[in-house]
């Protein structure tokens, strides 16, 4: 499959079977990914596995996904060292870009593909909007909303002991200086 042959720098996500653009991530949406990455891998401690944007999922034959972090729960087999990852993540973190493409993309596309690979728990943080939604994955196969959140501590049932002050995220993000000017 030639997606998965792409060098590691090459962008795309696999699309029914084509090879589609991806998001061009700003310093927001990266420092919220960190943010995330630290948050889960303190929660892990020396157990479970939390990889960045840049692991491949391999969903099926013709769809293939990164998102901007997947998480493995202590429960799990260890993922194997290279190549994608073909068994679900147990959480998949998207953080939403404010275009409508990406957004859409986040939304709709992405939620699908993840509820139909069996990912148990999808979560959109939305910086724009200043949200954290939380679904899980139902007996239907479709995802339900567990949490919507935009301020305070968040737990979310299955993950005991994980914590997330939503006001420290944001306020991390608004650490960040002001937007540069459109052609700046």
């Amino acid at each position: 499959m030639e997606w998965l042959a792409l060098d590691e720098d090459e962008p795309g996500e696999l699309v029914s079977g084509r090879l589609e653009e991806e998001e061009v991530p700003d310093a927001l949406h990266e420092l919220a990914v960190s943010w995330l990455i630290a948050v889960f891998r303190a929660f892990l401690g020396e157990e479970g596995f939390v990889f960045g944007s840049e692991v491949k999922l391999l969903l099926s034959q013709t769809r293939g996904r990164k998102p901007d972090v997947a998480v493995y729960l202590p429960r799990r087999a260890a993922p194997p060292r290279r190549g994608p990852l073909r068994e679900p993540p147990d959480v998949v973190v998207e953080v939403v870009t404010p275009t409508p493409r990406d957004e859409r993309r986040d939304r709709v596309d992405k939620m699908a593909d993840y509820a139909a690979f069996g990912v148990a728990s999808y979560w959109l943080v939305d910086p724009a909007l200043g949200a954290l939604e939380v679904f899980e994955l139902g007996g239907d196969g479709r995802y339900v909303r567990a949490v919507g959140a935009t301020s305070g501590i968040v737990t979310v049932a299955g993950l005991e002991g994980l914590t997330l002050d939503l006001d420290a995220l944001w306020a991390e993000l608004d650490r960040l200086g002001p937007e540069e000017p459109a052609g700046g």
